[in-house]
């Protein structure tokens, strides 16, 4: 008996990774989620599947992993646990094109795809919130992770009432019992399974309207009302314009966007309800260095390039990443300008270039292809696509595209082809070049950006070649970037008048001239004045060490100033003022306590990076610094997590 039980798990575990699209169909999702032990990280409910069988099979999965109990029901009558510890099968004589619901129960304590924060501490901010691309939603909710099977999920969830629930969809009702709120949420569409999403925080909200009258839900935190502007700036307008460029109407009943604690990504394209990391909820000092305006964009286009059409699998990941970072641009190009697209154009062709000198560069059609590959090389594929065939051709084949395989799964030759279709062009040169060849043509994109004069004059400007024009054109009208460029190759092009420059050349004044001359010191301090955090940071940092004698009157006239979410100019304000014997010291106790305090759980993983680099820098982590470095060791974001782990082998 032992001996049939190993065989049959075998079996099923073999199952795992077939597809099981062939044989059922699953329609709709209707489940009820509640939450335990906030600490234990407990999540539970019943989730209610409604699939049809496409031919005859003795038994469907649904993928659940490492679940603390999990059970259903078929039909109403037919009960089992049968789980492996990665799928409940449901064993059952099913018939080609009969219908069936299957009722599941469950608990479970996820160790990824849902995060709780700062539940087991008495400050901080407590949220929790999904992240399923990657990590897969059947951790904590019991579904069907082959992104090739679109379902139709309704969500109801009950949380404290004190906070808020955001979930996909349109929030159709809510149930205020005694201590919990019952939050009901309604999809009206198919999606895949890594694309359903809750959020449960403290939050406000404001309501725009698209011009199509779809209601755009802007989310922050209360104490950040002064930043919801500056952080949403544009949404309207870049919202309005991609529905207009695209030609399909926005696909969903909404649009929601919800900043979170410590996200592990810039933002994710859930459905109808965008996460994003709260280091982009910004000021308008802020906004000049550091925005959401890309990060916005680029998870909006998402709502039609893999959210409607979908994948079918790795091997066509550009069809979403590409066509999101290129439609960004586009709707940046509509806010900045086209000097601004085509620059970064300009950036990504470089990124491109550097990674075939490494040999990194892969087909845009191979898998396993770096991020760059699919975003960057993407985005430049459907740029040089549209000036092949031309503007006309190009919108009329994406419309057609979208419409043709709307709520599909989706593949690169279904694209192409429709393309082909508007422009009446044979593609299978440019599918060679562009999307099958390893290589980057470099030339070729170099030529499409010579169609900006302004791109041009950048590309063309060497120090070394042109000499002394260098020092006329830093302080000509020419492209920011040009004089950036200029002074990156040469500071010794700074004069007095440089310094009259934009904000962004300013910023780079500010980084290139680390030793400063005695006759552009006057200058050089004014850039504390600037509006740029950035700017600050780093002319404080160079004033501070430039010159000694000044140090206490360049502290006094940062006291205040926090900067980014990150508090970057705070904290290195902290580590300076420690480090200068006479600036105030019998504050000095103070300052310590609150740099140390920053490397506490409860502060965002960035911020708490920063507190834990300086007190390095200044051999000044103590034990509670050390306490925190270990908790650090164990955070949920990869990349805080190996920082912690690096710099206690340090200590």
């Amino acid at each position: 008996m032992k001996f049939k039980q190993t065989l049959f798990f075998l079996f099923i575990t073999c199952l795992g990774f077939s597809q099981q699209t062939e044989y059922v169909d699953f329609k709709t999702a209707k489940a009820d989620v509640s939450f335990g032990d906030l600490i234990q990280k407990e999540v539970s409910g019943i989730i209610s599947y409604e699939f049809e069988i496409l031919k005859d099979v003795d038994s469907v999965f649904i993928d659940a992993k490492n679940f603390v109990e999990i059970e259903y029901k078929l039909d109403a009558q037919f009960e089992g646990s049968l789980y492996n510890g990665k799928q409940l099968i449901i064993k059952h004589p099913f018939k080609a094109n009969s219908k069936h619901k299957v009722d599941i129960v469950w608990e479970t304590r996820p160790k990824k795809s849902l995060y709780f924060i700062d539940w087991d501490y008495e400050e901080g901010n407590k949220q929790i919130w999904t992240q399923g691309q990657g990590k897969y939603t059947s951790n904590w909710l019991p579904n069907i992770d082959d992104m090739n099977d679109k379902i139709e999920f309704d969500l109801s969830i009950e949380f404290d009432k004190n906070y808020q629930v955001i979930a996909n969809g349109k929030l159709t009702d809510k149930e205020i019992n005694d201590s919990t709120t019952t939050w009901h949420y309604d999809m009206q569409n198919p999606m895949s399974s890594y694309l359903v999403a809750l959020a449960i925080g403290k939050y406000d909200k404001k309501i725009k309207y698209s011009k199509s009258g779809i209601p755009l839900e802007m989310y922050y935190y209360p104490e950040d009302l002064l930043k919801f502007e500056p952080t949403y700036r544009y949404t309207k307008q870049m919202f309005d314009f991609l529905e207009e460029e695209i030609g399909v109407p926005y696909p969903w009943q909404n649009y929601k966007q919800v900043p979170v604690k410590d996200f592990l990504y810039a933002g994710m394209e859930n459905t109808s309800t965008t996460i994003f990391s709260d280091a982009f909820v910004v000021d308008s000092i802020a906004f000049v260095d550091k925005n959401y305006v890309n990060v916005n964009a680029h998870e909006l286009a998402h709502q039609w390039f893999g959210d409607l059409v979908t994948e079918t699998s790795g091997t066509h990941h550009w069809l979403q990443e590409g066509f999101a970072t290129y439609y960004a641009l586009l709707a940046e190009r509509d806010v900045f300008g086209e000097d601004y697209y085509y620059w970064r154009l300009y950036e990504y062709a470089q990124e491109l270039l550097d990674q075939d000198k490494a040999g990194g560069s892969t087909s845009l059609l191979n898998p396993k292809s770096s991020s760059t590959t699919f975003y960057k090389k993407g985005a430049w594929v459907l740029h040089m696509l549209r000036e092949q065939v031309g503007d006309k051709a190009f919108k009329v084949g994406v419309k057609n595209y979208l419409e043709k395989y709307q709520f599909e799964n989706v593949e690169t030759d279904d694209f192409i082809s429709e393309v082909e279709k508007a422009s009446g062009e044979d593609l299978s040169d440019f599918v060679e070049i562009w999307l099958e060849n390893d290589r980057f043509y470099y030339e070729l994109a170099l030529k499409s950006l010579k169609e900006s004069k302004k791109i041009g004059q950048y590309i063309d400007v060497d120090c070394k070649q042109i000499g002394s024009n260098c020092s006329f054109l830093v302080n000509s009208n020419v492209l920011d970037e040009v004089k950036i460029k200029i002074i990156d190759q040469d500071p010794k092009n700074i004069t007095r008048k440089t310094f009259s420059g934009t904000l962004k050349v300013r910023q780079a004044i500010a980084k290139s001239l680390n030793r400063i001359p005695l006759e552009l010191k006057e200058d050089y301090e004014s850039l504390l004045n600037d509006k740029s955090y950035i700017t600050i940071e780093t002319a404080l940092f160079n004033l501070w060490n430039n010159f000694p004698e000044k140090q206490s009157k360049y502290l006094n006239k940062t006291k205040g100033i926090v900067g980014f979410n990150d508090k970057n100019v705070r904290i290195l304000w902290l580590t300076l003022a420690l480090l200068t014997d006479d600036f105030e010291p019998a504050n000095k106790e103070l300052y310590f306590k609150e740099l140390n305090d920053y490397t506490s759980p409860k502060y965002d993983f960035a911020i708490r990076r920063n507190a834990f680099q300086y007190l390095l820098w200044i051999s000044s982590c103590a034990d509670d610094c050390k306490e925190n470095l270990k908790q650090a060791a164990k955070h949920h974001n990869w990349q805080f997590s190996k920082f912690a782990k690096e710099m206690l082998k340090n200590l």
